[in-house]
């Protein structure tokens, strides 16, 4: 069942884009959410302005940082008592082509990819994961990429990152299972926000939207409802699952 009257929903990365757009639809679906930002604190404010509902909250909080982590789960426990759906959807992509950038580059690159997109949701999972264990079961989505699988040429650190993403997922749905959590990715390609915008425009984003039979990238909203379903009643045994939104413009075998 996609309802979730009086649950509590952390979603990292919520101030804009895809994380907005979760947000809002577990709002509407009666959650009480946990809007997390890093630094855009004005944006974060418009996502809590725009939720149906009331209870929801703001947190702040570097995800790349393990005490940060420690200390916005705390408050979310703090203040609205139990994390049922934790989402983690905060992420960062740079681009570092190794024939084009310095070592120090590529390394520097390599590490904040990594630290934001595999680190930092780890932590998340452990932090949140040991309160689901004491209050008896949740559902975590991680959010990755189709990059994945795909590779990314021109952001090796993203593809690299996304991946382990999704073993991560898979071994904690198989540890997880026992204590009634489970442990759910969806894979979005191109998503229409804000921040891939300029990727979308002009011929490059023409060539992207023909990737898809659709002619388009996803909405996202389109992400969002693929991350509700996996949080949903009913869709448990989908654990260690990963499920592609990307308009067939990659499919695995």
């Amino acid at each position: 069942m996609l309802e979730f009257t009086d649950q509590v929903v952390l979603i990292t990365g919520s101030s804009r884009g895809i994380g907005r757009a979760i947000a809002r639809l577990f709002a509407g679906q009666g959650a009480r959410v946990a809007v997390h930002y890093h630094t855009n604190r004005a944006a974060a404010e418009e996502t809590l302005r725009s939720l149906d509902g009331t209870g929801h909250i703001l947190v702040q909080g570097d995800v790349t940082d393990p005490a940060a982590v420690a200390a916005l789960v705390d408050e979310v426990m703090g203040q609205l008592g139990r994390i049922d759906v934790l989402v983690n959807n905060a992420a960062v992509y740079e681009d570092h082509p190794l024939a084009e950038v310095d070592y120090a580059t590529w390394q520097a690159s390599w590490r904040a990819t990594i630290d934001a997109n595999l680190i930092g949701p780890a932590n998340m999972c452990y932090c949140v994961g040991r309160a689901m264990i004491a209050q008896g079961g949740g559902r975590i989505v991680n959010v990755s990429s189709r990059g994945a699988f795909r590779g990314e040429p021109t952001g090796p650190a993203y593809g690299a990152s996304k991946a382990a993403l999704n073993a991560m997922s898979q071994s904690l749905a198989k540890y997880l299972a026992p204590y009634n959590i489970s442990v759910g990715v969806v894979a979005p390609g191109f998503v229409e926000t804000d921040m891939a915008r300029e990727a979308l425009s002009g011929a490059s984003g023409a060539e992207k939207r023909a990737q898809s039979p659709f002619n388009r990238v996803a909405r996202p909203e389109e992400v969002a409802y693929a991350v509700l379903f996996l949080a949903s009643a009913g869709a448990e045994f989908m654990t260690g699952a990963i499920i592609d939104v990307n308009g067939a413009s990659y499919l695995r075998t």
